[in-house]
């Protein structure tokens, strides 16, 4: 089932609400704590879980264990799985050291860059020449890539990344790349995000002055 981007990434975020429910010592839930957790109408919970067969009970709500098994399935993350990263940058080695990852089912398996000096074949998460990345994709059949280069570079690399078999793509540079075929992009523009943030602090503080 393919639906729209609003409704998983919701989906994304009552699972992470489920768990710190459940670290709360909850065992049932209802669609008023999780609109509560996450800030949407109780009605938008049950349309959610509704467009993938997950009804709950009234009186007795939803099980906690099992929601989080069911939206995991969803989301894909019952099963590992592998990424690979272009670029060890900044983002690129922020996201290498991230310990985030294993907990919610992501393996970074291997970094590409085409700096020499960079290079660590033995290393826990292995940093390799640029031009090795098609045969580690289909070797490890792996279908997900992070871009974390220049943008000079981001298009050509999300060509390569096509090119080897990847399916979806996580896009740091701050451009829209041009996408060929079935593959997904998600763009992550950091700078426009932090200017967002900037100008809604900005107008707050004007509008307590006035």
């Amino acid at each position: 089932m393919i639906t729209n981007k609003s409704c998983i990434i919701r989906l994304s975020r009552y699972k992470n609400a489920l768990y710190r429910l459940r670290a709360l010592g909850f065992v049932k839930v209802f669609s008023d704590n999780l609109a509560d957790a996450i800030g949407v109408l109780p009605s938008q919970v049950r349309k959610d879980f509704s467009l993938f067969g997950i009804s709950g009970n009234k009186r007795g709500g939803y099980q906690v264990d099992s929601l989080i098994e069911k939206l995991n399935t969803i989301l894909g993350k019952e099963q590992t799985q592998e990424v690979i990263i272009a670029g060890l940058g900044n983002i690129g080695n922020a996201l290498m050291k991230y310990k985030g990852f294993e907990k919610e089912g992501l393996k970074i398996s291997a970094c590409f860059d085409i700096d020499s000096t960079k290079y660590s074949r033995d290393s826990d998460i292995p940093v390799l020449p640029l031009e090795e990345m098609k045969e580690f994709v289909r070797a490890k059949r792996i279908k997900i890539g992070v871009i974390a280069v220049p943008d000079i570079a981001a298009q050509s690399v999300l060509d390569m990344m096509t090119a080897c078999g990847i399916k979806g793509v996580l896009n740091f540079a701050p451009l829209r790349l041009r996408a060929s075929g079935d593959i997904v992009v998600n763009n992550v523009n950091l700078e426009l995000e932090l200017e967002n943030v900037i100008y809604f602090v900005n107008a707050q503080e004007k509008t307590k002055v006035s």
